[in-house]
């Protein structure tokens, strides 16, 4: 078959198992990844399992030159090096023992491919060649279809070399992108229950420059650094089924999902359990994260002492599907962040966090931000009158909570915690998107400030980390924590006037200070 066919090919499955994402998620009850898998027609099918690996039913090639063929070459943070080798710590090291435990499925040729089974210690790797990332040919349908899979020493599954259709120019980059066309695309099929257990890559040299001693890495480049359990080098889609029901369960010890440039997703249900970011896309300044169909649930345990439900570090844009999100409870992160900006224009939004990132919203939204921190596992119940809006169990504790959806219009809402009714004033205020204090009337905002004859300005960690609290140490009750520092967040004015009951919303952005209860 030709490429250009198989692409066709790839295309035409799309568009039967998930309906370009147009699809509402199911209530059906998805059967268990132990059942036997319905086929996908026109796929190459991978079978999973600890005996041994099949292709269409026979035993998987060792050879490199086949489309798929497995090997015992997982790349992976191995312990006992010097400084020179990478930036890992102890709790990023393997041995050798651990990583040889694994065997990786190497897929090498564009197409669609169907995987099911359980491998206990292994990697799906998906490498096209350094030249795939400039060809529009280069494209890779992952068809999960009852797929379990662990691993202990890097990602689970890992797009390396497919076709990159976003650019990484940021003076033309926008929050507008159209990832149709990327090399790396996942179909979650209907009916099954798939399941990715991963860990992470600390970032490992490819060269380093070392001071005038020795003792010292200057400046050096990377070779390998993948953050996240499920993770795409290059721009990735996910798609759902025709029904929508099938889910994917992401336990990551680190990140959960992460690509290098753009996320689009369009459908399927989405479960994450994180240490630390449950999504992340990390091009600074130009990342976009869409969601535009399907179910997402992040839980951010905590693992790493911190962590965001999404991260983007450009554009968080969030068009229709269902998100609830929850940051760590002890950190200050945000349930949605983005760099450049979280827009809601559509689909269901429940997100906590002890942080808040400037957000827009087409449609009707509101931010309750509470006095104090507010335990995880209570429900709270939004209500016009005896009829209930929206609901929400926050998994972690929390400081800001986020609610917006297409049911949410002008009106007179309530808010409950169990049945408590609870309290509070109007606090609106925005700054202009793109954040940071105004300068008072009649005062020209600076430009290209310098610092002082002989200061160097600090440097912004590495991939727009922010700086952490010292080990072991909890933020105060009731405290809350922004990057660096606790402030209140420069949007929130702080509340006046006396409390009410009744929380009147406009049409966009609506946001109350929570005081109490009635």
């Amino acid at each position: 078959m030709n490429i250009r066919k198989l692409t066709a090919l790839a295309l035409g499955l799309c568009l039967l198992l998930s309906g370009c994402g147009k699809q509402k998620p199911s209530d059906s009850t998805p059967t268990t990844g132990e059942s036997t898998p319905a086929p996908v027609e026109g796929a190459t099918t991978i079978g999973l399992s600890d005996s041994g690996i099949t292709v269409d039913g026979k035993t998987a090639s060792i050879d490199s030159a086949e489309a798929v063929y497995t090997a015992k070459d997982i790349v992976y943070y191995e312990a006992g090096k010097d400084f020179t080798y990478g930036e890992g710590t102890k709790a990023d090291e393997h041995t050798k023992e651990e990583a040889d435990r694994h065997t990786v499925v190497h897929i090498t040729k564009p197409g669609v491919y169907a995987v099911s089974g359980k491998l206990s210690a292994g990697q799906i790797a998906v490498d096209l060649g350094e030249d795939a990332k400039k060809d529009p040919n280069a494209v890779v349908t992952l068809v999960l279809n009852g797929m379990d899979i662990t691993c202990t020493v890097a990602p689970a599954v890992i797009f390396y070399n497919v076709y990159e259709c976003g650019s990484t120019d940021e003076d033309k980059a926008t929050m507008a992108v159209d990832t149709s066309t990327a090399g790396a695309n996942v179909v979650i099929a209907d009916g099954t229950e798939n399941k990715v257990d991963g860990a992470y890559v600390a970032r490992i040299y490819k060269s380093v420059e070392l001071n005038d001693a020795g003792t010292e890495v200057v400046d050096s480049k990377k070779l390998h650094k993948y953050d996240g359990a499920f993770y795409s080098k290059m721009s990735m889609n996910i798609y759902g089924g025709e029904k929508g029901d099938g889910k994917l369960d992401i336990t990551a010890a680190n990140e959960g999902l992460d690509t290098e440039l753009h996320l689009t997703m369009l459908g399927g249900n989405i479960h994450i359990r994180s240490g630390n970011d449950g999504i992340n896309t990390n091009e600074d300044n130009i990342s976009v994260t869409a969601i535009k169909g399907g179910t997402l649930n992040i839980t951010v345990t905590g693992q790493t002492g911190e962590g965001d439900g999404i991260d983007s570090n450009g554009w968080l844009v969030i068009d229709g599907g269902t998100v609830i999100a929850a940051a760590c409870g002890t950190s200050g992160d945000a349930g949605i962040d983005a760099d450049k900006g979280v827009y809601i224009q559509g689909g269901t939004v429940v997100a906590t966090g002890n942080m808040l990132d400037h957000f827009e919203a087409a449609q009707t939204s509101v931010l309750f931000t509470f006095n104090g921190r507010q335990a995880g596992g209570q429900t709270y119940a939004l209500k016009q009158g005896d009829k209930t809006i929206l609901t929400a169990t926050p998994a972690n504790g929390f400081q800001y909570l986020i609610l917006s959806s297409a049911e949410l219009t002008e009106g007179v809402y309530q808010l409950y915690q169990g049945d408590l009714q609870l309290a509070g004033v109007a606090s609106g205020m925005r700054e202009p998107m793109g954040g940071g204090m105004q300068p008072p009337e009649g005062m020209e905002k600076p430009e290209n400030i310098q610092p002082p004859a002989g200061m160097t300005p600090p440097e912004k960690p590495q991939g727009g980390d922010r700086p952490q609290m010292p080990e072991g140490m909890v933020p105060p009750q009731g405290m809350t924590p922004p990057p660096g520092g606790f402030q209140l967040p420069g949007n929130i004015q702080q509340p006046a006037g006396e409390a009410t009951k009744d929380f009147t919303f406009v049409k966009g952005y609506n946001a109350f200070a929570i005081n109490g209860a009635v």
